[in-house]
């Protein structure tokens, strides 16, 4: 399967699907995206804080290694974490991150999150998360996005990253990074599903060339398994898997709902980074232009918004919420 692209303010050509690699284990992480390069996937989202980069670098090497890709048709997007915002740190880390995935450069390098964390040593820390002990502190530094967005910058400069790009940022400091951005701000990276579609925000991003990227495309779907203070906003929600809205239209196109899912966000020019460990829907997933829905059709998906936000990190970080959404 020919996945189609979108060209990014950089010039660069960036897959419309992807495979996500938030909560893959480390242990099955080579194998997984191995796999997903013989489905036909080119597209994989990565971050420092999934902490399985160097096992999804080592999955892709092999490909490339047996002649099934080659590495310019290999998109890598990957994102630094929070605690190495200050200019100290950022550049340093970033290409610790590139060493790690050992494919020569990444693609698409983001800001995780538009927060900073104090400084811990990756080579000592133990929570790769937002934590910093046991007891789950959590301890904000004060660094201008300004600060980190130069560090990203000079990445491209010395060609570490092709593009960069930012994840979870609001349309006021969106619009305020535009501003002053040497190189273009390729990509935003959002939650985005029917329950949460912040059209917005979505326009803000368009008007100002930068691509916009789904994660949990499928809603609550993506949040079940994780633990009470992540995943309580899903109880009594039903999922869009079930939702009749989604199912009278799978049942139409004679697809699936995830692919429904899928569809309404390429459709509407937002790329997509599904996961899936099952072979079957790890096809599914990527095969998704074989129908278009009519603009009445995607309405009704949009029209079951509810502004539900499951990654939100003044919720689940009950000791110390930090209010990035409003």
């Amino acid at each position: 399967m020919t996945t189609p692209t979108v060209k990014l303010a950089s010039g660069e050509e960036m897959p419309l699907v992807g495979f996500g690699l938030w909560k893959v284990p480390k242990e099955t992480a080579a194998e997984t995206v191995y796999n997903a390069i013989k489905t036909g996937y080119r597209l994989f989202d990565g971050a420092y804080d999934y902490q399985n980069e160097k096992e999804a670098g080592e999955g892709i090497r092999r490909a490339i290694s047996e002649g099934l890709v080659k590495r310019e048709e290999i998109f890598i997007t990957t994102k630094l974490w929070n605690n190495y915002h200050r200019k100290e740190h950022a550049v340093k880390m970033a290409k610790a991150q590139n060493e790690t995935w050992g494919l020569g450069y990444i693609d698409l390098f983001l800001i995780h999150f538009p927060c900073a964390l104090k400084y811990i040593d990756p080579a000592v820390r133990q929570y790769p998360a937002w934590w910093m002990d046991d007891q789950g502190t959590v301890q904000e530094d004060k660094v201008p996005i300004r600060e980190t967005w130069e560090c990203l910058e000079q990445l491209v400069d010395e060609g570490v990253a092709k593009s960069i790009g930012v994840s979870n940022f609001q349309p006021q400091l969106l619009t305020d990074l535009t501003s002053y951005a040497r190189h273009p701000v390729s990509s935003l990276q959002i939650e985005h599903h029917p329950y949460l579609v912040q059209p917005g925000l979505v326009d803000v991003a368009k008007s100002n060339n930068i691509v916009v990227t789904a994660y949990s495309s499928f809603g609550p779907q993506s949040f079940l398994e994780l633990p009470p203070d992540f995943s309580k906003r899903t109880q009594g929600v039903p999922t869009l898997f079930e939702h009749e809205t989604i199912n009278g239209l799978a049942k139409k196109y004679n697809v699936t709902s995830s692919q429904v899912l899928l569809r309404w966000a390429t459709q509407r020019d937002v790329a997509v980074i599904p996961k899936s460990n099952n072979k079957d829907r790890l096809k599914q997933n990527l095969d998704i232009f074989g129908f278009s829905m009519t603009k009445e059709e995607l309405d009704s998906i949009s029209n079951l918004d509810k502004g539900l936000r499951f990654n939100d990190p003044g919720f689940y970080l009950i000791n110390h919420p930090i209010h990035i959404f409003a």
